[in-house]
């Protein structure tokens, strides 16, 4: 399906008109109960099952208990279907922060509701990145998010590249942690067996003239057991939070 045109701006690509209710209802047809909520939902719940590789047209139409052609009567094409399961395994904003909360309280309680998320759905993470947010629910994270900074001495761009900076981290962290879980998980180790299999791996490896503060590392004992992933989620927000602040007082002064 194009994308309509009209004289106010660029086009509204489809998937966007049917994220925002303005697409028009396609004709009646043998299968009405079928709708374009019911189609994203029905492939969130694949994606939540067996992760997004198992999302397909066909797959979600058996879970609907659909040809898959009726689908495209409503979605024209897997492209759009991601762009709206996005939006869905998203699900509404945390909120703006309660009155009286600080601009760091308030984006820290924010990138942890985005870090639950992916947490939770880590197949969100596999959708790849074509363009700033555009749907309903994907901008009311972006603006719960620029309301924190409501009241800073930052201007509109810092505070834009403020949260792209907050959620670049939390999607990074996210991906990593992920990903060393899902080979964790594939090489057959037990939770907690990474990190102290890895020293001993290191101390096998490296010489200490070659490799002191790596060997450093390895004497102190910090790689015998495995890192709290929410202590490290913590302190790099904490670091990142602190340049943050330091560029608010320097544009207050």
């Amino acid at each position: 399906m194009a994308a309509r045109t009209d004289d106010d701006g660029p086009a509204i690509p489809p998937a966007i008109e049917s994220a925002w209710g303005l697409r028009e209802r396609p004709p009646k047809g043998p299968r009405p109960g079928l709708t374009v909520s019911g189609i994203v939902d029905a492939a969130v719940r694949v994606a939540d099952a067996d992760g997004l590789a198992a999302v397909s047209m066909s797959r979600v139409a058996k879970e609907l208990g659909a040809a898959t052609m009726a689908l495209y009567r409503h979605i024209g094409s897997k492209d759009e279907l991601l762009m709206l399961m996005v939006d869905t395994g998203y699900g509404p904003s945390p909120g703006p922060a309660a009155p009286g909360v600080d601009w760091r309280a308030g984006l820290t309680r924010w990138a942890w509701a985005e870090h639950d998320v992916l947490r939770r759905r880590p197949w969100l993470l596999h959708v790849p990145i074509t363009g700033p947010p555009l749907t309903p629910q994907t901008l009311g994270w972006m603006e719960d998010g620029l309301r924190c900074l409501d009241g800073t001495a930052l201007t509109e761009g810092e505070q834009m590249s403020a949260l792209l900076l907050i959620t670049g981290y939390v999607r990074s962290e996210a991906t990593l942690t992920t990903q060393i879980t899902e080979g964790s998980r594939a090489a057959g180790r037990k939770p907690g067996e990474m990190m102290p299999a890895y020293g001993r791996m290191l101390s096998r490896l490296i010489d200490p003239a070659r490799f002191p503060a790596l060997h450093r590392v390895l004497t102190s004992g910090v790689l015998n057991h495995d890192d709290d992933p929410d202590e490290e989620f913590t302190f790099g927000l904490d670091r990142i939070l602190d340049g943050i602040e330091a560029l608010i007082r320097r544009r207050a002064v």
